[in-house]
């Protein structure tokens, strides 16, 4: 999800009590179907991804514990500049709506453009190399803000081209990220490994806006642009250190890009059930899009916030994704994986009216959007955790790249075009009109997963199921 997000002794109880409660209700390990669906042995009888990853908690493993804990830093440092950039261009660039709205689609603009012959590339090189190229890039021109700005040139098509360069080293790194979890741990651990990850987004996601806020009123928000630069670069130091069991696939299994996008994308659309989440995530996508767009212009312009207290309302509403990654394996072992699809789809959706009805009762819009984003991240959580870890498991390695790229193609593909539309709407109709459109667009975009199978099944299959 866009809205997609921090204590850990709790998190690793829940991913083992997730893979605990899929083997109880299944009534076999998944541990062991697993394996045996990933198990081409070596000479020695085990499977090559058991030789890579050690047995047991990702506690004990050094090789993840390295990359856990660049992401970590590197997720933190993205909340400053997440935040710098709107401060920056609302505040001290006096952007209009329409540019504010040009700049948020350029952010995101890549996944558009270069999302799917990105997944094609990324099959063909190693992935955890491609993170760190991207992760390089992406310090580099983050580092031109405070340049441009010490030198007194710093317009707001700066701002346009630098997320342009920052939109397309992040198509290449998140694809990447999505498509290196096999390659680093255990088929049985990948549950476990997706729950740290997305904690620690969520930990980020709390303890981030906050420092953030205070950061920008300290150093401004150009200068603290270069604190998310140093992260990037501790991340690329980190994946350096990190070794992975993945092999790149043999020249002469290449084929022409084109068909191999097809390839991707068929995948994606084929299977019956993805099909349906990836219809919930991209309407869902589009319509709070056209709304956090414009949501730096209400808060900071309209009602007069600060960058502090527009931080604070982003931690205290990220509070409710870590309580959704401890939550998401005790609900899942009580209703069943495939209903926490549509169960977390209603609550993200619902929710989404408080934004609007927020922005007009000025009163107690903080409280107000303080409650929807906590539920957002809570529900959105949910959903993520349950529909990535499914796509993982049942897609073959070699697809991997090229799926998550497929998805992202569609669930962020729509988001350059809806910020487009934020800036003209916001424009034309004003802010406030523009977030009822979005949030009743949310309310619908659940209606993929509500009415569909998911409702009669408890576990979500563990291969891939044509429609």
């Amino acid at each position: 999800m866009s809205q997609s997000l921090p204590a850990d002794d709790a998190v690793e109880v829940d991913a083992d009590v997730l893979s605990e409660a899929r083997a109880e209700a299944s009534g076999a390990s998944v541990a062991s179907r697993a394996d045996a669906a990933a198990d081409a042995a070596a000479p020695d009888g085990t499977s090559a991804a058991d030789q890579a990853a050690p047995r047991g908690s990702l506690w004990r493993d050094r090789n993840f514990l390295t990359m856990w804990g660049g992401q970590t830093l590197a997720q933190f440092g993205a909340q400053i500049s997440e935040l710098a950039f709107p401060v920056l261009a609302v505040l001290l660039l006096n952007a209009t709506e329409f540019e504010v709205g040009v700049l948020t689609a350029a952010n995101v603009a890549a996944f558009l453009i270069v999302g799917l012959p990105a997944g094609a590339w990324i099959d063909r090189m190693r992935k955890r190399h491609v993170m760190i190229a991207a992760d390089v890039v992406r310090a580099l021109a983050l580092a031109m803000v405070p340049v441009l700005w010490a030198l007194g040139t710093l317009q707001i098509w700066h701002l346009v081209a630098i997320a342009l360069v920052l939109g397309v080293a992040t198509v290449f790194f998140d694809v990447s990220y999505q498509s290196i979890i096999p390659s680093l741990v255990r088929p049985a651990q990948i549950g476990e490994a997706n729950g740290k990850l997305q904690s620690t987004y969520e930990l980020a996601n709390i303890a981030g806006p906050g420092f953030a806020g205070w950061l920008i009123g300290v150093i401004s928000a150009p200068f603290a642009m270069l604190a998310t630069s140093g992260t990037y670069l501790v991340s690329a130091i980190a994946l350096a250190l990190t070794k992975d069991h993945e092999e790149r696939r043999p020249r002469e299994d290449h084929g022409p890009l084109l068909r191999e996008i097809w390839e991707g994308l068929h995948f994606v659309f084929t299977e019956k059930l993805l099909r349906r989440i990836v219809g919930t995530t991209g309407v869902s996508n589009f319509f709070s899009t056209m709304s956090w767009t414009l949501i730096p212009i209400f808060l900071l312009r309209e009602l007069g916030f600060s960058p502090t207290s527009m931080g604070v309302i982003l931690s205290l509403g990220a509070i409710g994704g870590l309580l959704g990654a401890i939550a998401t394996p005790r609900i899942i072992a009580r209703i069943g994986e495939a209903r926490a699809i549509p169960v977390s789809a209603l609550g993200f959706s619902v929710i989404a009216l408080l934004l609007p009805v927020a922005a007009a009762v000025p009163a107690v819009a903080f409280p107000l959007m303080v409650a929807q984003f906590f539920v957002s991240s809570f529900t959105v959580l949910l959903y993520n955790i349950t529909q990535v870890t499914f796509r993982q498991r049942i897609t073959p390695p070699r697809l991997l790249g090229r799926m998550n790229a497929s998805v992202r193609f569609v669930v962020w593909g729509v988001m350059p075009i809806s910020a487009l539309l934020a800036g003209g709407l916001g424009t034309w109709l004003g802010v406030v009109p523009t977030m009822w459109i979005a949030a009743i667009g949310q309310l619908l975009s659940a209606a993929f997963v509500v009415f569909g199978p998911f409702w009669r099944m408890r576990e979500l299959p563990d291969s891939h199921t044509n429609a």
